[in-house]
């Protein structure tokens, strides 16, 4: 076990705020910035024209014309994050633009040189991630009201209308939901230690009550979100350059690298809580691919987040503890948090079927999905319905059997 300071296992809140964890928003950014010092008006400019740029053809043009700035003035993680966030929709914009097949292989090293010197510092990849598009890309309409879809917005958005608006800001809202799942953590960590049985069985019912407030949320993504507009448009844009076939070889980046680069495009794969929430657990995931991809999307996370995740591995298992124990009352709890998660996950199925699955079909003329399996990878590059599935039976695994079950 890791007998850091800042181990998750002494049960502190102050330990969470070392790992960039928040206490409202989990491990979304708390108050992401809005703007960026004056040298940068150029990037903010285009990253909130997008759609009328692309609509108009001058989206490259505009992107071509930038002078190359040097990032010293951007200084604190916020600030960063911010200008990550805008070179990401630019980049994404460049690449795609259109949507229509007609793909830049090279970005210009006006917009390279920055984006990878910001990566470089924030450790984040010289891509549209996660970490940018969901945990550092919203706003409060009214400042002092609610963290409500109605009091919220995005900070730039893609061609496709309120599409990315409805993505990005459901999953925001799930991320906080399950934020007092991850504050409960720390706790689960030391009742184990101590052998609390009591504090153990309460921190696991505020997990299962955490998990059931996010699936609440997850299922407003149909009421804010258009099958067609999102599998037609916005989700084009999420694509990244790896197992892509319309951008075989990568990206290159001039003035960075000499050769193309290969990175995976957005994917809830690349959220902390359900990781941290599979360690704690003790949910392991079939060796291969599923097990592969996840320990490869945490080089997508915020590298706070990624040691938050390994420090949390380095620990006792929770499950052998609860297991070993044989007290009904903490089994129960424990299970009924891998019920909460494995309904998070059938429902993300579901979900996966209204927007991939469903219309790649009605686009093929209701065609068996094996005819045409790129049109079914998610924008992480995966075969979706087979990895979610394989993750919801790894989860379904470690219920256990207890006699009141």
């Amino acid at each position: 076990m890791a007998h850091s300071e800042t181990s998750p296992m002494e049960g502190s809140k102050r330990t969470l705020e070392e790992y960039h964890i928040n206490e409202v928003v989990g491990f979304a950014l708390p108050h992401p910035l809005e703007e960026l010092p004056p040298a940068f008006e150029g990037w903010l400019r285009i990253a909130r024209s997008l759609p009328k740029l692309i609509e108009n053809g001058q989206l490259r043009e505009e992107v071509e014309k930038l002078p190359t700035l040097s990032i010293d003035e951007l200084n604190g993680h916020r600030l960063q994050r911010l200008a990550h966030l805008t070179l990401g929709y630019i980049t994404m914009a460049y690449v795609w633009n259109r949507g229509d097949g007609d793909v830049r292989k090279v970005l210009p090293r006006n917009i390279a040189v920055p984006y990878c010197q910001l990566s470089d510092k924030l450790g984040l990849p010289p891509i549209l991630s996660y970490a940018d598009c969901v945990l550092a890309n919203w706003k409060k309409k009214d400042p002092n009201g609610p963290m409500t879809y109605e009091n919220m917005d995005i900070l730039f958005s893609f061609p496709g209308g309120d599409c990315g608006k409805g993505f990005f800001l459901v999953s925001l809202l799930v991320e906080i939901a399950a934020s007092s799942a991850i504050q409960a953590v720390p706790t689960v960590c030391s009742a184990v230690q101590h052998q609390d049985q009591k504090a153990l069985e309460k921190a696991f019912r505020d997990i299962a009550k955490s998990l059931d407030d996010a699936k609440t949320y997850f299922q407003r993504m149909r009421d804010f979100v258009d099958p067609n507009q999102f599998f037609n448009v916005l989700r084009i844009y999420l694509s990244g350059w790896k197992n892509n076939p319309k951008l075989p070889e990568g990206l290159l980046y001039e003035g960075v690298w000499d050769t193309p680069k290969m990175y995976s495009g957005g994917s809830a794969g690349q959220s902390s809580i359900f990781q941290c929430l599979d360690i704690l657990l003790g949910i392991k995931h079939e060796k291969g691919s599923p097990a592969e991809f996840l320990q490869e999307m945490r080089e997508y996370m915020p590298p706070a987040h990624h040691n938050f995740l390994r420090s949390l591995e380095s620990g006792p298992s929770v499950r052998d503890f609860v297991k070993s124990r044989g007290n009904e009352d903490v089994q129960k709890a424990y299970n009924e948090c891998v019920n909460g998660l494995l309904s998070l996950r059938s429902f993300h199925l579901g979900i996966v079927k209204t927007y991939i699955i469903d219309p790649s079909k009605k686009q093929h003329g209701g065609g068996s999905q094996s005819e045409e399996p790129s049109e079914n990878r998610g924008t992480g590059g995966t075969d979706l319905m087979s990895f979610l599935k394989s993750v919801k039976d790894a989860t379904k695994e470690v219920l256990l059997n207890s006699p009141s079950v």
